[in-house]
């Protein structure tokens, strides 16, 4: 009974409607609860599992071929610039294409922001579900020459990760993760009592991303992302703003 408060809000944690403070009380609790963060897990990765059985709407191929012969239908005759009507007819033909080409463009930023939120809500997920794991790696060390070379094999490049002595953070391992039927990495940090998730995969199979190096919040976390090398990074955690931008840094200049 003592747990109910917190399993009633999974859901809605989960989806990211609830308020930051409770959000943090409930990772808090996360840690501290095996039985909730099991019930946190299975959650997830229903969830997941639900994504991956979602079917995208994929246009008819014909479609295309169709407009083509619509619009060959309706091409105009070798008459239509003689005279003002057609004039007229030849501005209202630029005007259509103009607010055509406008909003193709416009769907096409629109789309690709949402793809982005997309990835980096499949991320999270991804993170939570590490959270809530009793086995949250598949290789265990604190050594980068020992985690570097577990993933050789395992997926299609190589990185490099950073010397930590003398710094605030502690690698804990890292597992093969994925995203969008890619492979790619994520390693596991700790900054005291958090754990950040940096994800790494190769940039030209993530077209959904957007090139600049972008900063957010994702269900009460701090998000992270950049690319270099012809890699993309995604950083994910609970901790404060300042140790994410700090990492970064010590990631990109392992580069």
């Amino acid at each position: 009974m003592a747990c109910e408060p917190w399993t009633e809000k999974l859901d809605a944690y989960l989806d990211g409607e609830i308020p930051a403070g409770e959000a943090r009380a409930l990772q808090q609790h996360l840690r501290e609860c095996a039985t909730c963060a099991a019930e946190a897990l299975a959650t997830v990765q229903q969830k997941l599992a639900v994504k991956a059985a979602a079917k995208r709407f994929v246009p008819d191929p014909a479609f295309r071929a169709r407009i083509e012969r619509s619009i060959a239908a309706r091409r105009p005759s070798a008459g239509l610039f003689s005279g003002r009507l057609g004039w007229l007819r030849v501005f209202e033909i630029a005007t259509v294409a103009a607010v055509l080409l406008i909003g193709g463009a416009l769907f096409l930023t629109l789309r690709r922001g949402r793809g982005e939120e997309r990835l980096i809500s499949e991320l999270v997920d991804q993170h939570v579900a590490t959270l809530a794991s009793a086995n949250p790696v598949d290789v265990i060390s604190t050594d980068r020459h020992t985690v570097k070379p577990w993933f050789a094999g395992k997926i299609p490049f190589t990185f490099n990760l950073p010397e930590l002595e003398g710094s605030p953070f502690v690698l804990v391992g890292g597992r093969v993760s994925y995203l969008s039927q890619s492979p790619g990495a994520e390693l596991i940090f700790r900054v005291r009592q958090h754990q950040i998730s940096v994800f790494i995969f190769r940039e030209e199979e993530l077209t959904e991303v957007r090139e600049k190096e972008t900063l957010r919040t994702a269900l009460s976390f701090e998000v992270r992302t950049w690319h270099h090398n012809g890699l993309r990074y995604f950083m994910i955690g609970d901790a404060s703003p300042q140790d994410l931008d700090r990492l970064s840094e010590l990631l990109k200049a392992a580069g």
